[in-house]
């Protein structure tokens, strides 16, 4: 039993929750561009004013810890702590790629797809060109194969797509329609990350006293950061 603030800052979305004992009470969320340094803290206060909330009644705060965006986590995770130190209160990480996966797989009968013992679900973040981060659960939403950043083309679970139909899911699923043409491929499901996905997960981590340590927490970014430097500052 715990009142979890949770944040979701691992994509183009800026997304919190206030979830009761694993179910969402309050969401605001942003899903058109990385506006997170703007929108975060504002979102969270306008959350709370919303549900007539206080603060200090929150158990914990849980921060989607990536793979994603590298500013975005920073972001999000900086806010986390904040309010962990402020408040003297546990902080949990939620892998972003899990709380997809788990949150689709436990409610699959909104996504108009037929269950069946072969369904697997693979949600996909993008990683830039035909790259993704990626992982796979069974239906009963458990991991069985882990977050890996991979370079779709023709082949890719090849295997997995001849024994089992595999639903695609995320920002990062819909480039990779036309090169995953399998009959078993489906293409369907939120295209979105969202703090209400954690919901379930940030419960369990809580009843199993499963907390990070706030001081060194770092995200888990996957692949090192690379800058860019847009086209427009670049010297002719």
């Amino acid at each position: 039993m715990a009142t979890i603030l949770n944040i979701e800052t691992s994509t183009e979305v800026c997304s919190v929750a206030l979830t009761k004992d694993g179910e969402t009470l309050f969401l605001k969320e942003n899903t058109k561009g990385l506006n997170h340094s703007q929108l975060l803290t504002v979102y969270i206060e306008e959350l709370f004013e919303t549900a007539g909330f206080d603060k200090n009644e929150l158990d914990a705060v849980a921060v989607s810890k990536g793979p994603g965006s590298y500013t975005g986590l920073r972001i999000g995770v900086s806010v986390a702590k904040g309010l962990c130190y402020g408040l003297n209160i546990p902080m949990i990480g939620v892998g972003s790629i899990e709380a997809m996966g788990h949150y689709v797989a436990e409610n699959v009968a909104d996504y108009y797809v037929e269950s069946n013992e072969n369904l697997l679900f693979c949600p996909m973040i993008d990683a830039r060109r035909m790259e993704v981060y990626t992982a796979i659960f069974d239906k009963s939403g458990e991991m069985i194969q882990s977050v890996t950043a991979e370079i779709i083309d023709d082949n890719s679970f090849a295997s997995l797509l001849a024994e089992n139909k595999i639903l695609f899911f995320g920002n990062g699923a819909e480039k990779c329609r036309e090169t995953l043409t399998h009959p078993n491929a489906v293409f369907q499901g939120p295209e979105k990350t969202s703090a209400r996905f954690m919901q379930k997960l940030s419960e369990k981590k809580y009843n199993q006293r499963e907390f990070e340590n706030v001081a060194y927490f770092e995200p888990f970014y996957l692949k090192d950061f690379v800058a860019t430097i847009p086209k427009n500052k670049v010297l002719k």
